[in-house]
C-alpha cells in the first residue's frame, strides 16, 4: 500500500482516479480547492482536504507524511475558458511549482504532471489533416497562449528538479479526455459533453437547432476516462523520463462528433455555426507511437462506445428531477 496525495481530486480526471487508487488498495488524500459539494465526485475512503494549493504551506501540509504526487491541479476548461482566461491560467504554475518544492523537502518517491496537448507548436496545428503531434513538436516552442504556456514551463520545472535533486517525475500530455461525472455546462466542458448537452436538451425541448462553434471542419480526437486513468499509472510507473502523448489518434472533425451523438440521440438537428465562437487550433492529433513502444498502451475504448456512455450519464443527470430546472434550456449556445 501506497500514501498518495491526488492533487485537483474534485475534477473531473482525478476524481476517477482516486477511486482507482482506492480500489488498488492505496491510502489516497484528495485535494482540491473547492468546496467538497462542488466535487465531481467524492471518494469517502479518501482523506479529503480543502486546500488553495497555489500557496506554498497548503502544499507542504498537504504532502508530509505521503509517498507519491499526482498533479492534476489546475485552473482550466474547455477552449471557451482557456481563451477567455489565459492569466488564470497562468496562474496555475504556483501549484505546480509548490508541489515540486514540498516534494524535495518531504522526501516524496515519485511525481506526476498531468500536462497538456495544448504545449504543442501551433504552426504545427493549421491544417485539419494533422498527421498526428509527436512529443518533439513542442519545440521550438510556440504553444496555446496561457494555458499551454504554462503546461509547458510546468514540464521543464519537473525535468530539472528531477536532474537537480533527484525527484522521480513523470509526464503526460493529455488530449480531450472525455467521459461520466465531467463538466457539461456552466462554460468549463469540453466539445463532447457540450454537443452531448446540446443534443439531450434539445429532445426535451424541441429546439430543432444546435449551434456549433467554428465551421464544425476543425479535427480533435478524444480519450475516454477509462483508457486516460490506465496511461497516467502506466506512465508513472514506468522508466521513462521524457512527456509522453497520452490521448487518442482516432482523429475526428467537430460535424463526425455531432454525427456520433446524433445517432446515439437517434435524431438530427439542422446546424448553425457560430465562426466567432473560440474554436482552438485547426487540427490536432496525437501521435502515439514512443508510448505504444515505451508502455504498449493504446486506448480500448473507440469513440462511438464512449460517446454511448458519456451521453446517457449525461442525460441521466439533465433528467434528475434535482436538478433539471438548472440545466436545461440555459446552455444551448
Amino acid at each position: 500500500m501506497k500514501k498518495i496525495v491526488v492533487a485537483g481530486a474534485g475534477g473531473f480526471i482525478a476524481g476517477h482516479l482516486v477511486k482507482e487508487l482506492i480500489k488498488k488498495g492505496h491510502s489516497v488524500r484528495a485535494v482540491d480547492i473547492k468546496p467538497l459539494n462542488e466535487w465531481y465526485q467524492v471518494s469517502n475512503e479518501a482523506d479529503n482536504l480543502v486546500l488553495d494549493l497555489r500557496l506554498r504551506e497548503n502544499c507542504y501540509n498537504a504532502v508530509n507524511g505521503y509517498n507519491e504526487i499526482f498533479n492534476l491541479a489546475a485552473d482550466m476548461g474547455g477552449m471557451g475558458f482557456i481563451e477567455n482566461n489565459k492569466a488564470a491560467c497562468m496562474i496555475s504554475v504556483l501549484i505546480n511549482t509548490h508541489l515540486l518544492l514540498a516534494a524535495r523537502d518531504c522526501g516524496i518517491d515519485r511525481f506526476f504532471y498531468a500536462s497538456s496537448a495544448c504545449v504543442y507548436n501551433g504552426e504545427k496545428q493549421t491544417d485539419t489533416n494533422s498527421p498526428g503531434l509527436k512529443e518533439a513538436d513542442a519545440y521550438p516552442a510556440l504553444a496555446e497562449d496561457g494555458y499551454g504556456w504554462e503546461k509547458l514551463f510546468s514540464e521543464r520545472m519537473c525535468r530539472h528538479f528531477r536532474e537537480d535533486f533527484g525527484i522521480t517525475t513523470r509526464v503526460a500530455r493529455f488530449h480531450n479526455v472525455y467521459g461520466p461525472h465531467g463538466t457539461f455546462d456552466g462554460g468549463r466542458e469540453k466539445a463532447p459533453a457540450a454537443i452531448c448537452r446540446k443534443i439531450i436538451d434539445a429532445s426535451i425541448t424541441g429546439e430543432k437547432d444546435i449551434i456549433i462553434w467554428g465551421d464544425g471542419h476543425q479535427t480533435r480526437s478524444f480519450m475516454y476516462i477509462d483508457d486516460c486513468i490506465k496511461g497516467i499509472q502506466d506512465i508513472m510507473y514506468s522508466d521513462i523520463l521524457e512527456p509522453l502523448n497520452l490521448g487518442s489518434s482516432e482523429m475526428v472533425s467537430i460535424n463526425q462528433l455531432v454525427d456520433i451523438v446524433e445517432d446515439i440521440a437517434g435524431f438530427k438537428l439542422k446546424r448553425k455555426y457560430d465562426l466567432d465562437a473560440p474554436k482552438g487550433v485547426r487540427g490536432r492529433n496525437s501521435e502515439n507511437t514512443l508510448i505504444k513502444q515505451y508502455l504498449k498502451w493504446e486506448p480500448s475504448i473507440p469513440l462511438k462506445d464512449g460517446m454511448k456512455k458519456t451521453y446517457d450519464w449525461i442525460k441521466e443527470e439533465i433528467l434528475d428531477d434535482s436538478k433539471s430546472k438548472k440545466q436545461i434550456s440555459k446552455y444551448n449556445k
